[in-house]
């Protein structure tokens, strides 16, 4: 007869005759009260009474009933605390016990009470345990550690666990290994600090021999404890890579991923030139592929971590297109990843096949799949160019069909290939145009505006296709609002004459009629430009677009590289770092994949041009063997040294009216309406000192400081070569002090913290003459202006060319590296005044070789000296530097 009987008993009255058959002479008896115990724990019955009762029963050698007993004892020790310590003698002598099933049921159970009254009783046996003769009981041992850390940390440093704990990585046995590897990454987890897994090489190699013989979980501990290790070289890392790549043809898929994430990580190591890469880029694709063929459930975890893996190293899977075409049984979360990893590995040689596929997913029922499709085809067209018009005319097919929510997702789409490719495929504008009435969504009706707007001048009835949507502006999403207001502003700045009413209609819709603080401001914008300054306002509003890019939706570099690390776990699966959904900081540990080595970077050192660098003419960012970058390296970049941060001088602006009568010059007429004077507040600001003219008096000019020349600031170091930090800046010099103004903004996903700067030896020894003092962390998406003082005291060396500036930054994710050109004007005293003696004696100083001569033609004197007759030229001598 099964156990099942003895969760059917309804009787009152139990608990007095389950004591009494506790208490019985016969073990068969009382091993059966212990199961009815026990059963009536399980359906949450309160047996808690029976406590001391069930801990006499464990006196027992039959494994069995000592099993139950510690089922029992686990569930209430929390509870009964006093009583538990009734049971450490005998947990003391179970370890001891011949039967290393019970010396290690004893430790286990020891492990899972969580009681700090009876840890301390527990050490002794625990560390005989640990040094067991038997594998099994060495082990279990081994977890019960974690778990006795987690309930007292410094009782087990105090007692020496962890260093018995790190002795078992080199075990004999390869269960005892991964046991003892799971649970230093378990303490190491919650304590980032500790540094509990010192790899080294010996250790590494101990590690890679357990792992063939490991079990399946086990061998997934040694893998992961394999990814926090970074190899010392290129040739370590392809050793540990050819030792764990036959992990990938493991029948359990955690192994696989488990596999490949150290595969992904070590490879940044590898260079791309040796054949080893090119391998293990083969090998990488045949266990992917494998898991596809699982349960929806596992696909969709598979597909989630392959599609990072294709955005890191889309080479692995780009022959691989068909796996990931639609099944017409794949559930809707399947397809739709599916969808996404097809776009992200199309390309020249199979965008034929993938729009035949996509065109026929765009006929589907489930409306969600034929929109990602459709969406899906315009991405296509994006990012292949060869396809473009393939792709163009496929839209076109759909949208014949006349579905409503296809042609929809079509004109949205299309939208974006204009903007790829300007004045290329604005043919088909006419049957868009034909489709105005059917759209209803906001996207779409934003998108359709924004072409009537953009191709206004090849649309003959523009303006009655914009009035018409204008009818109902109000009912409008704000997404189409602000989309029709400036689609109005543009065709008027097309054809003024015709559309002046229409354009005073938006503007006072959106300006006075309107709740809306974005589509206000935009509003007066518009109107202000429009009034003070029409040529101004068609260069802004009729700008040249940006190309729009690619691939739009990629995730972040630096993001993408900490997801690489997390193979395998929920956060490739979630997309995002652990941090962003684990509450509490315990246990996130940010990682980053190994720095290349200078075997592999040689080939892809990336170089940009210094702001200011006549074109053509590039800089290294990443120093290369010998380069004089590479001092900087042995410079040192501590953190920022806190002090009061610098001062930095503010301007206040004056009020002005901006609005006149400009729009004369280019509709011929007086009549446009100003916007109303509530628009510019009052008290915008007080009059400036300082030799400042008003900086919005379009009249007078914009004003500027006393002062040398200050440049615009230009993009230093771009956010895509540092890691998500972009630096822009320039120089200035103000009262005899020279500064660098930086601008530094954090495109990452991650918090930055820790700056530092340092320069390299330069032509005038420029040096910074404070730590750089970035007083808050910056946050994602922030930005940051600080002055840094400069001086010129620093070590000096020649450059080519001569007012070159090679600059490290560093911050907590990474050292970076970037090269510029700073104005010679910066060195120089404001007055210009030099001693006369100092000038005689500079100019003999100066070798005769270096003197060139020549003649100032048409050169008219100032009329202040009449005494000196012009002569039409004026003979100089200029000496050479």
């Amino acid at each position: 007869m099964t156990d099942s009987k003895y969760f059917t008993t309804t009787k009152k009255g139990e608990i007095f005759e389950l004591k009494a058959e506790l208490n019985s002479d016969k073990k068969e008896k009382k091993k059966e009260a212990v199961k009815k115990v026990i059963a009536s724990m399980t359906v949450g019955k309160d047996v808690s009474a029976l406590f001391p009762d069930v801990v006499n029963c464990m006196q027992t050698d039959n494994l069995e009933l000592k099993k139950l007993v510690y089922l029992y004892l686990m569930n209430y020790a929390k509870s009964q605390p006093d009583m538990a310590i009734m049971a450490v003698n005998t947990f003391v002598k179970d370890c001891e016990d011949p039967n290393p099933l019970i010396r290690a049921l004893a430790v286990r159970t020891m492990g899972c009470i969580r009681v700090d009254k009876i840890t301390e009783y527990l050490c002794e046996p625990l560390r005989k345990c640990l040094k067991d003769e038997d594998p099994y009981v060495r082990k279990t041992a081994a977890v019960c550690v974690a778990k006795l850390h987690d309930i007292n940390a410094q009782l087990v440093e105090d007692q020496g666990f962890l260093d018995t704990l790190k002795d078992l990585i080199s075990d004999s046995n390869p269960m005892v290994v991964a046991n003892a590897v799971a649970a230093l990454s378990e303490i190491a987890e919650s304590h980032p600090s500790s540094n509990l897994l010192d790899l080294n090489p010996q250790s590494i190699n101990k590690l890679l021999t357990a792992l063939n013989e490991c079990t399946e979980w086990g061998q997934i501990f040694i893998l992961d404890c394999l990814a926090n290790y970074t190899p010392k070289d290129d040739r370590e890392a392809q050793s540990i890579c050819e030792r764990v790549t036959p992990r990938l043809s493991h029948a359990n898929s955690a192994v696989v991923l488990s596999a490949v994430k150290v595969l992904m990580k070590f490879m940044e190591m590898l260079s791309k030139d040796l054949d080893y890469y090119g391998t293990l880029l083969k090998k990488l694709a045949p266990p992917l592929v494998t898991l596809l063929s699982a349960e929806p459930e596992l696909q969709y975890v598979a597909l989630r971590n392959i599609n990072l893996i294709v955005q890191k190293r889309p080479e692995i899977l780009k022959h691989e297109m068909k796996v990931f075409f639609v099944k017409y049984n794949d559930p809707i979360y399947v397809k739709l990843e599916k969808l996404d990893i097809m776009i992200r590995l199309a390309s020249q040689a199979n965008i034929a096949q993938v729009l035949a596929e996509l065109k026929e997913y765009a006929t589907e029922v489930d409306v969600d799949f034929v929109r990602k499709a459709v969406r899906a085809i315009g991405r296509c067209a994006i990012k292949v160019e060869q396809s473009a018009e393939r792709c163009v005319s496929t839209l076109l097919d759909l949208i014949q069909t006349k579905v409503n929510y296809v042609v929809q997702e079509a004109i949205v789409v299309i939208k974006d290939i204009f903007r790829k490719y300007p004045n290329k495929y604005e043919s088909v504008i006419a049957t868009l145009c034909e489709n105005l009435d059917s759209l209803d969504e906001p996207e779409a009706r934003a998108a359709m505006i924004w072409i009537v707007g953009e191709y206004a001048e090849r649309i003959d009835n523009a303006d009655e296709l914009l009035e018409s949507f204008l009818e109902g502006f109000h009912d409008e999403s704000t997404q189409v609002q602000l989309q029709l207001l400036t689609a109005i502003v543009k065709l008027f700045l097309k054809k003024p004459t015709e559309t002046q009413e229409l354009v005073q209609q938006v503007l006072s819709l959106a300006t006075q009629d309107s709740d809306n603080p974005d589509l206000r401001d935009r509003g007066y914008i518009y109107w202000r430009l429009l009034s003070t300054d029409p040529v101004a306002a068609k260069e802004v509003v009729l700008a040249e677009k940006p190309l729009i890019s690619e691939e739009t939706d990629l995730i972040e570099p630096t993001l993408l590289d900490e997801l690489i690390c997390y193979i395998g776990t929920l956060a490739s699966v979630y997309h995002k770092p652990p941090s962003a959904f684990v509450e509490g900081g315990r246990g996130v540990v940010h990682k980053s994949l190994p720095p290349r080595t200078a075997s592999s970077e040689s080939t892809e050192s990336p170089e940009t041009a210094p702001a200011g660098a006549p074109p053509g003419e590039q800089l290294d960012v990443i120093p290369t063997q010998g380069d004089l970058l590479g001092d900087l390296l042995n410079l040192d970049l501590g953190p920022p040294v806190s002090g009061p941060p610098l001062a930095t001088s503010s301007v206040q602006m004056g009020a002005v009216d901006l609005l006149g009568s400009g729009l004369d010059s280019l509709i011929g007429a007086s009549n446009f309406v100003s916007p109303p004077a509530a628009a510019v507040p009052a008290n915008l600001g007080a009059p400036m000192g300082s030799g400042l003219s008003d900086l919005f008096d379009l009249t007078s000019g914009v004003g500027t400081l006393s002062g040398s020349y200050v440049a615009p600031k230009a993009v230093w170091l771009p956010a895509m070569k540092a890691k998500g930090l972009e630096i822009s800046g320039t120089f200035t010099r103000q009262v005899g002090s020279i500064s660098m103004d930086l601008q530094l903004t954090n495109k990452a996903l991650q918090v930055m913290t820790d700056f530092a700067i340092q320069f390299n030896r330069n032509s005038f020894g420029l040096a910074p003459a404070a730590p750089l003092q970035v007083h808050a962390p910056l946050s994602p998406n922030q930005t940051v202006e600080i002055s840094l003082p400069l001086n010129t005291v620093g070590s000096v060396m020649k450059m080519e060319p001569l007012n070159n500036l090679q600059v490290a930054v560093k911050n907590n994710i990474d050292v970076f590296y970037f090269s510029t050109l700073y104005p010679l004007h910066i060195l120089f005293v404001e007055d210009g005044k030099m001693d006369r003696q100092m000038f005689l004696a500079t100019w003999k100083d100066i070798p005769n070789e270096n003197e060139a001569q020549f003649q100032i033609r048409d050169c008219p004197l100032n009329a202040a000296v009449p005494e000196v007759p012009s002569t039409g030229g004026v003979p100089a001598r200029v000496p050479g530097l």
